[in-house]
């Protein structure tokens, strides 16, 4: 058998990085060398000193560099970090939105819904923008996996994509945007309004029924979802878009909506009261 002409620490790198996927952790470490987890979180840190791994958050470790390691991967997809990062965590929002294609749009950060807690809802790791947004972990559901190199990541289904965006208009990129991706989901052959509604019940939202519902009315063939939207209205307003000044009062949805959404034929108020 050849002997490797690498030094032991680097070969030993080498075993780690051909058995790990796209991020290395202390347990892919632990698991390769027979090493326990205190010396293969030592083992990762003295790799990262000596210039080999860059550190991506807790315990999570990329290549610094194809040259030196002889490797044949590189990080270019911000998606790989999530379960590593994040987890218990999924790719949704205006990000998602993409993925199914609803949307032309190209954002520059990843939309993250996570079961962490979150102290900063934007974030910065190994180069990639990240906005973070916090759900608890049993509303994690209406997820697909995807590969995305050697990585199993979830990202939100279709359905759920919708769903979240209208529960939080923000990581849909604003309620115009919002609207735009409901209007391509209609016009897809997998839509399934009965989908929406289940989503919708279970996220536990009521704001989501109202925007739902007003947004729907706007859009042919919406009538059997609108009228399931309005036969969950719950009591109070609510804002079609938090960031948006929204002062005109659609009674029908006690949803509080910006002058300039305001169509002919809808039962308004000349002027909501401050909510």
């Amino acid at each position: 058998m050849k002997r490797s002409s690498l030094p032991p620490g680097r070969a030993q790198l080498q075993r780690v990085l051909a058995a790990s996927g796209d991020v290395i952790q202390v347990s892919d470490v632990a698991d390769v060398l027979g090493a326990s987890r205190v010396e293969a979180a030592k083992r990762l840190a003295r790799w990262r000193e000596q210039g080999w791994l860059s550190r991506v958050g807790r315990g999570a470790y990329v290549p610094a560099s194809l040259v030196t390691l002889g490797a044949e991967r590189v990080l270019d997809d911000a998606w790989v970090l999530v379960p590593a990062l994040f987890s218990p965590a999924y790719i949704g929002g205006r990000t998602a939105a993409e993925h199914w294609d609803l949307t032309e749009q190209i954002f520059k950060d990843i939309v993250v819904i996570t079961g962490q807690a979150i102290r900063v809802r934007q974030q910065q790791r190994h180069g990639f923008d990240f906005t973070l947004k916090h759900l608890k972990s049993e509303k994690i559901f209406g997820t697909k996996p995807v590969w995305r190199h050697q990585s199993k990541v979830l990202v939100s289904d279709v359905h759920r994509t919708i769903i979240d965006m209208l529960d939080d208009p923000a990581i849909g990129g604003g309620i115009q945007q919002v609207a735009d991706c409901l209007n391509a989901y209609f016009r897809r052959p997998d839509r399934g309004d009965a989908k929406l509604i289940e989503y919708a019940d279970r996220l536990g939202n009521g704001a989501v029924f109202k925007r739902l519902g007003f947004l729907a009315e706007r859009q042919d063939g919406g009538a059997a979802l609108v009228e399931q939207c309005h036969a969950r209205l719950t009591a109070g307003n609510a804002k079609l878009d938090p960031a948006l000044e929204c002062t005109r009062l659609i009674s029908r949805w006690r949803l509080l909506v910006p002058s300039s959404w305001i169509t002919g034929g809808l039962n308004v108020d000349r002027q909501a009261r401050t909510p």
